[in-house]
């Protein structure tokens, strides 16, 4: 037998054979399959932190609004640690968390910075002036959150290094205390 025979009997049984087929298929198709999924569970992600935070916000801001806060003379660190107590089962407390609450004499006055400045990061103009009973107040929550996926996931991400900007607002009137 041939070179060129005992070639073409061996092609001749590797075509025909089907064993390892589903590894192979498996093997091809693994690679986009996992990464749609990491980028799924990406979002998934994004979405529950940013729906963590505006839950941490809401729970704060209603100390601030019914005077409790005014009352207790909570300072800026002190409020920060209200929003934290709510948000720690998900989202660090640490410089990528920013806090920014503002009073307004109407609601037609609100005029608020954006939250980003012109490099993509956290501008950090940030105030804290709870008001008095009457008072428009508007607390609003930034979060930077590392976007897992940086490739897959660029869709998401809004800021610079990587992250995706999580912001969480409430606007109210506060009661009469």
């Amino acid at each position: 037998m041939s070179v060129l025979e005992s070639a073409t009997l061996m092609l001749s049984r590797f075509r025909r054979a089907k064993k390892g087929s589903a590894a192979v298929e498996f093997a091809m198709l693994a690679i986009p399959f996992f990464l749609l999924l990491y980028a799924v569970i990406d979002t998934s992600l994004v979405f529950f932190a940013t729906s963590t935070l505006e839950n941490g916000v809401a729970a704060a801001a209603r100390q601030i609004r019914t005077g409790q806060a005014q009352a207790a003379n909570l300072t800026q660190a002190q409020f920060r640690t209200l929003i934290c107590d709510q948000i720690s089962m998900l989202l660090a407390c640490d410089a990528r968390l920013g806090i920014d609450v503002r009073k307004f004499n109407s609601f037609s006055n609100v005029n608020l910075p954006g939250a980003l400045d012109g490099n993509g990061n956290l501008s950090g103009n940030y105030q804290f002036d709870m008001g008095a009973a009457g008072d428009i107040v508007v607390v609003r929550a930034f979060y930077a959150w590392p976007v897992l996926t940086p490739d897959f996931g660029s869709t998401l991400v809004n800021m610079s290094g990587n992250a995706r900007l999580l912001q969480a607002a409430m606007a109210f009137k506060n009661e009469p205390f």
